[in-house]
């Protein structure tokens, strides 16, 4: 994909929009220059739309089939402030119809796209890339907050990028600041490569949506307020559409730091100075699968990612899609605020009448240090009843978190939560197990699991109810205090195994299933 694209672009024709009357000062509006220059390549069969060291004032930049837009260093596309008063002509680009109009199952943000900075619907080779900054500063991110323009008003834009159904597509070596509801969403897009890129954004980071073979790579994101990577399956496209055949590697995503801060290099915490967030353990900045999940998810891959100072890794199907086929590995968290991984299989069923629960399953992942995680929250896989997750294989994982949890919390019990929108919050109390909390899961593999407590710890390791088929190795668990070590409820054939060598004790009651450790098997 990569050789293709440099193909067609690396001997295309030059066009530079201060010869169309663009400004670059900052004051001038210079988008509709900007986009003479790409008519102008388009006609000539394609072409490069050079922007050269300045700042350029714009509103809806209009991409192109065979067009690169590259930013020249010093370069700055602004997003400029909307109109107060809602406009047709003045401001950004009216939203388009939306193909969902019949399945209005997602925000406004995911069903319309031409109502931002830059896009693009069903388009092929499309390249952004250069040392410039896209700046969204005059977008919306779509909260609906006193003093804010709301993002349905015309003339209001509310995405730095937003590409549609559009093919060979790629975007390297841009930063993006400020970007609105999303810095990058695609939705429909096919054979996407994101590389090298810089966000730092108040919300959404890169958006994938019903798209399909793609690649993010040593990318960075800050983006404290929403998700950094996220993979969603909505009905933007009116049908049903998978999110495969995804590979998303090298990148570090945090939601730690005050917008901005990444980029000029104080990296200024969230929680300190005067732009201190109030509330610092809702920070997020994580990768995840969801929320919004109609039509599946499959053969994604998750490789050498460093989350910092956000919530963890999250797998959610709650609207009837199949998440199936993920491998992730080599992923190191530090600060966490939530759970480090939560996989969740629910029933909000935001979708027609009739949806039902979907599928979880075949999840492996391996070699995970999680330092600094949040003693509440830990490892999280809960099914819910009459839906079990499938075949999760943790191998490798490391947790080093404060502790210090009671006898009390470990005793209680924790709601199923069914339709609830799906977060580690969800059950409305802390969790049982020290290291892992599982429930309604079918196939559940453990290997070297170790969890390391600063302070003593009153709960369970691994707290295991409705448990069926697989086995649980710990190691080296330090300052965990709970015997048995394991709490199970009507689990069925576990092997369990401490070290390697003697099985744990098990918690068991007259009305549990048993549970069979390692010496019952032969």
């Amino acid at each position: 994909m990569m050789e293709r694209q440099d193909a067609w672009w690396q001997h295309a024709p030059v066009f530079d929009p201060r010869d169309f009357g663009a400004v670059g000062d900052g004051v001038a509006l210079d988008s509709p220059a900007i986009n003479r220059a790409i008519a102008k390549a388009v006609d000539a069969g394609g072409g490069t739309i050079r922007l050269s060291a300045g700042t350029y004032r714009a509103f809806s930049v209009r991409l192109a089939s065979r067009i690169r837009l590259h930013l020249e260093a010093g370069a700055v596309l602004r997003a400029a402030d909307p109109p107060h008063e809602p406009t047709a002509t003045g401001g950004y680009d009216l939203p388009e119809p939306s193909p969902a109009e019949d399945f209005p199952y997602q925000d406004f943000g995911h069903s319309h796209f031409r109502n931002s900075l830059l896009s693009g619907l069903g388009l092929t080779d499309v390249v952004i890339d250069g040392p410039g900054l896209i700046w969204g500063a005059g977008l919306v991110n779509g909260d609906y907050e006193p003093g804010h323009l709301p993002a349905m008003q015309a003339g209001v834009g509310n995405k730095a990028l937003a590409l549609f159904d559009c093919q060979r597509v790629l975007i390297r070596d841009v930063t993006i600041l400020e970007a609105g509801h999303f810095a990058i969403l695609a939705t429909g897009c096919a054979d996407m490569v994101v590389e090298r890129v810089r966000i730092d954004t108040n919300r959404d980071g890169i958006n994938l949506d019903c798209c399909r073979n793609v690649r993010v790579e040593n990318c960075r994101i800050n983006s404290p307020n929403d998700d950094g990577i996220c993979l969603k399956s909505t009905y933007a496209l009116g049908r049903l559409a998978m999110a495969e055949d995804i590979l998303i590697r090298g990148n570090w995503v945090s939601g730690r730091y005050q917008l901005g801060s990444t980029l000029d290099g104080t990296y200024r915490f969230i929680d300190e100075g005067p732009e201190k967030t109030a509330n610092v353990t809702h920070r997020t900045g994580r990768i995840k699968f969801g929320t919004e999940s109609n039509g599946g998810f499959r053969r994604v891959r998750i490789i050498d990612n460093h989350l910092q100072g956000s919530r963890g890794l999250a797998l959610e199907t709650v609207d009837g899609a199949v998440l199936e086929d993920v491998t992730i590995r080599g992923l190191t968290m530090r600060d966490l605020r939530h759970a480090p991984i939560y996989i969740r299989l629910g029933a909000r069923l935001r979708g027609p009448a009739g949806t039902r629960p979907g599928i979880l399953r075949g999840i492996t992942i391996a070699d995970v240090e999680a330092h600094q995680s949040f003693s509440s929250m830990p490892i999280i896989i809960a099914g819910i009843p009459g839906a079990r997750i499938e075949d999760i294989t943790l191998r490798h994982i490391h947790l080093q978190q404060p502790g210090g949890q009671s006898a009390r919390i470990a005793r209680q019990r924790v709601p199923e939560a069914i339709a609830s929108y799906p977060d580690p919050e969800c059950f409305g109390v802390d969790l049982p197990g020290s290291g892992l909390f599982a429930r309604h899961v079918k196939g559940l593999t453990l290997h070297r699991f170790t969890v390391n407590c600063a302070e003593p710890d009153a709960r369970p390791v691994a707290w295991l109810q409705d448990v069926i088929g697989g086995s649980v190795e710990t190691r080296h668990l330090h300052n965990l205090t709970a015997s048995p070590a394991i709490h199970a409820e009507a689990a069925v054939a576990i092997r369990v195994r401490q070290n390697g060598r003697r099985p744990f004790k098990l918690t068991q009651g007259p009305r549990y299933l048993p549970v069979l450790p390692e010496d019952a098997h032969g």
